[in-house]
């Protein structure tokens, strides 16, 4: 996967993409909104402290990458920018809504289990259970044009591995990707397969006590 971000640019993509979802009124942003954007005490991790300048050099370097362009509001002379990094028609990143939804959140607060992202995913998209977000997080990680997600291994204390998005570069300490699909078809296989087998212990118990009684009552 080609496309490379450093940690402010990935802050400011993130930024770009929740705003465009949530607050759709007043995006495009302007360098204020999307400096304030990116030092927003919630639901970013790490807290940043960005000057307007940093964030002018981000994204200008984003502009050089074909990821933001500039558009200004009619009768507005003030820049305002928008994301061109997925799901634009201007790229050839295109994911479903929860997919977009979960790497926004990896950009805005880094790795997160799937519990986590479940959490903070449905402001901006719709997920049923943290099922569906696996599903996502599986096909992020198997996807022809990525991998563009990965799992961490699993740290102490803690039940659940965490994800993280490889916009950033390679992550040389994850674990193999998800488990595909048809392994999963397998498991189901081998439920079912100890299902027969526990019924036909079952029936063989009641056979045996069906001769018992027959005995007995001779």
């Amino acid at each position: 996967m080609p496309l490379l971000l450093n940690p402010i640019e990935a802050r400011i993509i993130g930024c770009l993409i929740e705003k465009a979802i949530t607050t759709p009124d007043q995006y495009p942003l302007s360098l204020n909104a999307l400096t304030n954007a990116c030092n927003q005490k919630s639901n970013r991790d790490p807290l940043l402290d960005l000057e307007e300048r940093v964030v002018q050099q981000a994204v200008d370097a984003l502009i050089a990458k074909h990821l933001i362009l500039e558009r200004s509001g009619f009768g507005s002379r003030v820049p305002k920018y928008q994301h061109r990094f997925c799901n634009t028609g201007f790229g050839t990143l295109e994911f479903t809504p929860l997919a977009t939804a979960i790497l926004c959140e990896l950009l805005l607060r880094g790795p997160q289990t799937p519990g986590e992202l479940k959490a903070r995913t449905g402001r901006m998209a719709e997920a049923g259970d943290v099922a569906d977000v696996e599903a996502a997080l599986a096909s992020l990680a198997a996807r022809e044009d990525g991998p563009f997600v990965v799992r961490l291994p699993r740290e102490p204390n803690r039940r659940d591995s965490r994800y993280a998005h490889l916009f950033g570069g390679e992550i040389h300490s994850a674990d193999p990707a998800p488990v595909p699909e048809p392994a999963r078809e397998t498991r189901v296989a081998s439920t079912a397969e100890r299902l027969d087998i526990l019924e036909r212990t079952v029936a063989a118990l009641r056979d045996e006590i069906d001769g018992l009684k027959r005995r007995l009552g001779e």
